[in-house]
């Protein structure tokens, strides 16, 4: 028989099928090498060592007794992150996981940090956890999802993972199965996973600033670590990577409904300005003479700040008060109708003015002023919308134990309402917000 050749198509096929498979070789072997798939050391040399840090506690100390102060140290780390945050869920136990988070691609449930051999943390090892924190990557290998906020966990250094070990070793064992992650596809990949951190994360360590004080580097160290400020006061991408972390430049809290103003801009949440003493103030109580804080910073303050030694919280607010400010935005709204404003203003007098004064001047310390408020008139309602609808809770802390609140009108007013009373408040007393849409009120109700 004579030889045969394949016709040209055919060949072009065949030639393009292997291309394309020795390219998708190559293109997956270098996300997997940008990922970080292979083994990683325990590269914290040049970490910051933290105050509150002692020696590093030992991998083998990790069952330590309850008066150590590895597992004393652990707890109040712990509290720095607000690991029991997300970690307990409403109405179930402590540190046994199963809240969950809402993502734009799909719920993700916090997993069991109790250490129970079956369902939680108890055949891990202090190096299991610790590749957790800083390398974002489980027990077995397998990428973690970003919900854990390990892009910031990864500053912390190896002592102190080791005393949250210790902390978590320490706590009561609870056997409750971890719900499974409800993602869509193809998020819910270790492939997609891979391609994420390729595009989205390095490992790093929380270097000394030379240029600055111990005590400013201790709370670069709490902001930008333990705290994770940035998962909350970053704007973030299309594939939910925080963008400019440092920066803490603020964005929407993705699915929750709230936005994080910036903490690096005077006309948002900026504190440059303020008094030490002031920021201070507002994290161990909610509350400070320029302000109280609501929705899910009161939480943070309720379940973390609140809990910080004074020095701790005095070296947040020298970073805080340091960060390179963002030019102030100035507003060009139009002035809305006539009949908006009129509507707004018959609202306000009617629900609003016996609390926050006829021209906004509030009553403090129990009702903040309106009028000159930056809260008030940043460049999204979305905040004072929420409020308005739901309620607004400042925590209840030591501080401040019985913190006045306002009460939700999202049964008695309409949107039309809303938004007129929201647009007579961003126009008035020098404000010069945008007006708020009704349809803005709807889309959050």
């Amino acid at each position: 028989m004579g030889t045969h050749t394949l016709p040209a198509k055919r060949h072009w096929a065949l030639r393009a099928g292997v291309t394309l498979l020795v390219l998708t070789a190559v293109a997956t072997a270098a996300v997997a090498w940008l990922a970080g798939m292979g083994p990683h050391g325990d590269d914290d040399a040049g970490a910051l060592t933290p105050q509150t840090s002692g020696a590093p506690a030992a991998a083998s100390a990790v069952a330590a007794d309850p008066a150590t102060d590895a597992v004393q140290r652990g707890a109040y780390l712990a509290l720095a992150g607000n690991c029991a945050g997300c970690h307990t869920a409403r109405g179930g136990a402590p540190w046994a996981g199963g809240t969950p988070i809402a993502t734009p691609f799909g719920t993700v449930y916090a997993g069991n940090l109790t250490p129970d051999p079956q369902t939680g943390l108890g055949r891990w090892t202090a190096d299991d956890f610790w590749r957790a924190l800083h390398h974002g990557r489980s027990r077995d290998g397998r990428f973690l999802l970003p919900a854990f906020p390990f892009t910031q966990y990864t500053r912390v250094t190896r002592s102190d993972a080791d005393a949250l070990w210790a902390h978590l070793r320490n706590l009561p064992a609870v056997h409750q199965v971890n719900r499974p992650h409800e993602l869509r596809f193809p998020y819910d990949s270790q492939a997609a996973m891979a391609v994420w951190r390729a595009l989205s994360f390095r490992p790093q360590v929380q270097t000394i600033d030379p240029a600055h004080t111990a005590a400013w580097n201790r709370g670069a160290y709490l902001v930008e670590g333990l705290g994770h400020c940035a998962t909350c006061h970053a704007s973030r991408n299309v594939l939910g990577a925080t963008q400019d972390a440092a920066a803490l430049g603020g964005g929407p809290i993705p699915m929750q409904g709230w936005y994080a103003p910036s903490l690096a801009a005077r006309d948002e949440a900026g504190v440059a300005d303020w008094d030490s003493a002031a920021v201070v103030a507002l994290l161990q109580t909610g509350r400070s003479p320029q302000g109280a804080v609501l929705g899910p910073m009161a939480e943070v303050v309720l379940r973390s700040t609140q809990h910080l030694q004074m020095d701790d919280l005095q070296t947040m607010a020298d970073y805080l008060k340091s960060l390179p400010q963002q030019a102030v935005k100035t507003p060009q709204a139009e002035a809305a109708a006539p009949a908006v404003m009129a509507r707004g203003k018959a609202v306000y007098t009617d629900r609003c003015a016996d609390c926050h004064g006829a021209q906004g001047e509030g009553a403090s310390p129990a009702y903040p002023p309106l009028a000159g408020n930056r809260a008030v008139t940043l460049t999204t309602p979305t905040n004072l919308i929420r409020v308005v609808l739901g309620g607004g809770f400042p925590p209840d802390t030591a501080g401040q134990p019985r913190p006045y609140g306002m009460p939700p009108f999202g049964q008695e007013l309409s949107d039309d309402d809303i938004a007129a009373v929201l647009t007579h408040i961003r126009q008035s007393w020098g404000h010069h917000a945008a007006a708020v849409a009704p349809l803005s009120v709807q889309r959050l109700r």
